[in-house]
């Protein structure tokens, strides 16, 4: 095993229009770097995984450039993508996981290729490469999973990384191990997920991925039924177009032609009266979602936590905190917290290796 002082960790995050990277030394963030990508660069490529290559040469070149010359590397983490659903943890990337993400068995997603670019990485190096986390993080109860449709069951599509990171930090912060507690954590960024935390395990969220829940900057939320299904059948040849008014330009986007929180925010201190009216409705439905889980967790929450890029405005999380602070102390663990919750999770993975999964299908 690797001593604090030797153990350098590679950090990948693949986004939709981003590679974001960083080199740990132990759990001391030393570099980190965003490579944009533009939508004419990436349109070459048929699928996500055909990016394999061309992503791993640029985090082939950040390698060159910032890890040490007598240092190696004792790990590579990447975001977990779209993969059967599994419980919370680290997992080491094995052949199957590597199967499903490059066929897509699961969906398609930027993210699937955290894992794999992990792996080109790790492989020759001969160091072991973990995702942790990953979106598909499904505990939920039974209840949780009826939708008075027996067509549809609801599912678990959340920001299992930071929400599962804030939470542990906002438990530090009250003294006490995040297995003991109950919490509810909001993550507000692009898309918003809210769960209910019951002694380590996410036992109620809703699907972020697909916009169910509150609306957000990028997706339209929760939508009433019938009003729903009179626009998909206006919409019956344009199934993509439809999608993408419910995730990608619903929500605030589509009142405010801006998915920017902060230029929302220069628009009300201006005057603008429909951009306030805009971010006091999301507000609105964060806490109204928030305060659905005192029924998950039987009112018994010891706090709720704010967390995601949005909360480090407090025009927005204080507008969510005077609706639900008789609930439970409100905590701010503002910023998406990813790449330092990735490095965590692969110094964990190091010093205690019996935390490794397996993954299965």
């Amino acid at each position: 095993m690797p001593t604090s002082d030797t153990i350098f960790i590679l950090v990948i995050n693949p986004g939709s229009t981003s590679t974001k990277l960083a080199l740990y030394h132990g759990d001391e963030c030393l570099k980190s770097h965003t490579i944009r990508h533009p939508a004419e660069e990436l349109r070459r490529f048929s699928s996500v995984a055909g990016q394999k290559d061309f992503r791993r040469e640029l985090t082939e070149k950040f390698i060159s450039d910032v890890l040490p010359e007598d240092a190696e590397f004792s790990a590579v983490i990447g975001r977990g993508g779209l993969l059967a659903p599994l419980e919370s943890g680290i997992y080491a990337v094995n052949a199957p996981m590597l199967e499903d993400l490059e066929s897509a068995r699961w969906g398609e997603h930027a993210s699937n290729l955290g894992a794999i670019l992990a792996e080109e990485i790790a492989r020759p190096r001969g160091i072991p490469a973990f995702i942790a986390d990953p979106v598909v993080v499904d505990e939920m109860i039974d209840e949780a999973r009826f939708s008075g449709c027996p067509e549809i069951q609801r599912v678990s599509i959340f920001h299992a990384l930071n929400q599962k990171s804030a939470a542990r930090k906002a438990a530090s912060q009250l003294g006490r191990s995040y297995e003991e507690l109950n919490l509810i954590v909001a993550h507000l960024g692009g898309g918003i997920s809210v769960g209910a935390h019951r002694h380590g395990r996410v036992i109620d969220v809703n699907n972020a991925l697909d916009g169910d829940g509150p609306f957000s900057p990028e997706r339209s939320g929760g939508l009433p039924a019938g009003q729903l299904i009179s626009l998909a059948l206006k919409y019956r040849d344009r199934e993509k177009e439809l999608r993408k008014k419910i995730v990608g330009q619903g929500g605030m986007v589509a009142y405010l032609e801006t998915n920017d929180l902060q230029a929302a925010l220069e628009r009300i201190n201006a005057g603008d009266a429909k951009a306030e009216a805009v971010v006091r409705a999301m507000a609105y439905q964060v806490a109204k979602e928030i305060a659905s889980h005192g029924a998950t967790l039987k009112g018994a929450i010891d706090g709720i936590v704010l967390t995601g890029g949005m909360a480090c405005s407090s025009y927005l999380t204080d507008l969510i905190r005077e609706r639900v602070s008789y609930l439970a102390p409100v905590l701010v663990v503002e910023g998406e917290r990813e790449m330092e919750a990735l490095a965590e999770n692969a110094l964990r993975a190091l010093n205690r290796p019996q935390t490794i999964k397996e993954y299965r299908r």
